[in-house]
């Protein structure tokens, strides 16, 4: 898969991940393509793997161990390499976001989690969970505006939009938030770094009408999707149903506006929200 894109660089935790892989690879003879070739990944894999700019997939891992002769060790490790505190059906789908080169989203009632701004994300926190601490509130706001770093330069993936009307229309946190979460979303469609398509409610019926929706691809892995519904999500590498969710898409951004009128659209409702103000 692509490069670890985290602003901060390797984990501590990473790096010994792959100082440790690096060491058992050299006793046991192998050189990164030799074990590439065994356990059937890329060398470059391998590669980033050492650096510690890469967690491997727990199938990985488990080849890894089985190659090696480890124990166990790399696929009973993983856990400790992650960085986000996520929910934990969405963990897999947040580390395949950091090493994505391209994604596709389509947010059906809210706006995708990288494109969130604090108030927004701090609203929807609010309201999924109305007796937590505001201290967890924040760490979670925190974790949920870190995953959108990967945004940040020219090194990130390239990123597709579809949001569906509804999601502009909802005014979560009120119109201040609402402002700014969609100045941010046009600010990052006009700067070319995120295409930005809206699905206008005149559409009806859809492709997506039933689900959100998130592709991903790889410079070295399959594609994958990731399907989400109330406090459940799964990721799917069956390339069946990675193919069908496409398709899907595809037919649904068919149906939306172009890049230039959905952000058009876009700031005339920012504007609506500042009216209210």
């Amino acid at each position: 898969m692509a490069k670890d894109l985290g602003a901060q660089g390797p984990s501590i935790a990473r790096q010994a991940y792959g100082e440790e892989l690096r060491l058992r690879r050299e006793a046991a003879n192998h050189t990164q393509q030799s074990l590439a070739d065994a356990v059937v990944c890329s060398p470059s894999l391998i590669a980033h793997i050492e650096a510690g700019r890469r967690k491997p997939r727990a199938e990985d891992a488990r080849r890894l161990d089985k190659e090696l002769g480890t124990d166990g060790f790399f696929e009973r490790f993983l856990p400790t390499l992650d960085t986000l505190r996520v929910a934990a059906h969405f963990a897999q789908a947040a580390e395949l976001q950091r090493q994505a080169t391209s994604i596709q989203e389509y947010g059906n009632a809210l706006v995708p989690g990288l494109l969130q701004t604090e108030g927004y994300a701090r609203a929807i926190f609010r309201a999924a969970w109305p007796n937590t601490a505001a201290a967890d509130i924040d760490r979670h706001v925190v974790n949920r505006l870190k995953r959108g770093e990967i945004l940040v330069g020219p090194d990130g993936p390239v990123m597709w939009v579809l949001l569906d009307e509804c999601a502009l229309r909802r005014p979560i946190g009120g119109p201040a938030a609402m402002v700014e979460q969609l100045r941010h979303i046009a600010d990052l469609g006009h700067s070319g770094r995120v295409r930005v398509h809206v699905l206008p409610l005149s559409v009806g019926a859809h492709a997506l009408l039933e689900s959100m929706v998130t592709l991903m691809k790889f410079d070295d892995a399959p594609p994958v999707a990731y399907v989400e519904g109330l406090r459940t999500g799964r990721v799917h590498d069956d390339p069946s149903t990675v193919a069908k969710c496409q398709v899907s898409f595809d037919l649904a951004l068919g149906d939306a506006l172009s890049s230039e009128a959905s952000l058009a659209a876009i700031t005339s409702v920012a504007e609506e929200y500042e009216r209210a103000l």
